[in-house]
């Protein structure tokens, strides 16, 4: 990474599960227990079936919600109150990511696939909720999930976004792929996964933007 790279960038898109927080806390997998939950009761499955499907629909569709709302007709706001029922005090604070977050020159904003609330929510447990100028979650997109295009014409045409002078996090490569076409600067957070479409990888975001911003000559300022 170049500091160069970045300079230009006055829009942050950060996605959020696995970005914002490490994938080792206990936060997603309890919505992995209550998507399951939901799957055994409504389909009438057993766990290991509910598991199987819950990945199959997260990997083909890019959401559990969005393979239940293809398939079966899944009325999204019933589920998300239910599955997104879960302890964020599991988050905490992390004062060093909101220095790093706030230092960045522009806009930042949040972009998940879960709902705008649960966005507030977890950013709130992890003590950046007034670091975002906005949180958009699913249900701004219409109710369609990343990685489909739709999903970012919505949310980033609502967000007025220059593609130019913009970057996204992400933690699953295929939802940089839609930004990058775009032209906006990508970074995939979590376990290297090279592909023509990220431009750059870390396993530490918060180590990452405080070497942008504190740089030899400010190049982003």
């Amino acid at each position: 990474m170049t500091f160069k790279d970045f300079s230009h960038v006055r829009d942050w898109v950060f996605d959020l599960d696995h970005t914002l927080y490490p994938a080792s806390s206990q936060l997603f997998s309890q919505l992995d227990v209550r998507m399951e939950a939901y799957l055994m009761r409504e389909l009438s499955l057993n766990q290991p079936d509910a598991a199987k499907l819950r990945y199959s629909y997260w990997q083909n569709h890019g959401t559990t919600l969005a393979g239940l709302m293809h398939h079966h007709g899944t009325d999204p706001l019933a589920y998300l109150d239910e599955v997104q029922q879960i302890d964020f005090s599991v988050l905490t604070p992390n004062l060093a990511l909101r220095e790093a977050i706030s230092a960045l020159p522009g806009r930042k904003i949040v972009f998940t696939n879960g709902s705008k609330s649960y966005a507030k929510k977890a950013t709130e447990a992890l003590g950046l909720q007034d670091v975002f100028e906005s949180h958009y979650g699913i249900d701004d997109a219409n109710f369609i999930c990343k990685p489909a295009p739709q999903a970012f014409e919505t949310i980033f045409g609502k967000a007025k976004l220059n593609h130019a002078k913009a970057a996204m996090f992400e933690d699953d490569p295929r939802n940089l792929e839609i930004p990058h076409a775009l032209g906006l600067k990508t970074v995939l957070v979590g376990p290297k996964k090279p592909a023509p479409h990220i431009h750059h990888h870390t396993e530490d975001l918060t180590a990452f933007l405080q070497q942008l911003y504190e740089a030899p000559n400010a190049h982003l300022m």
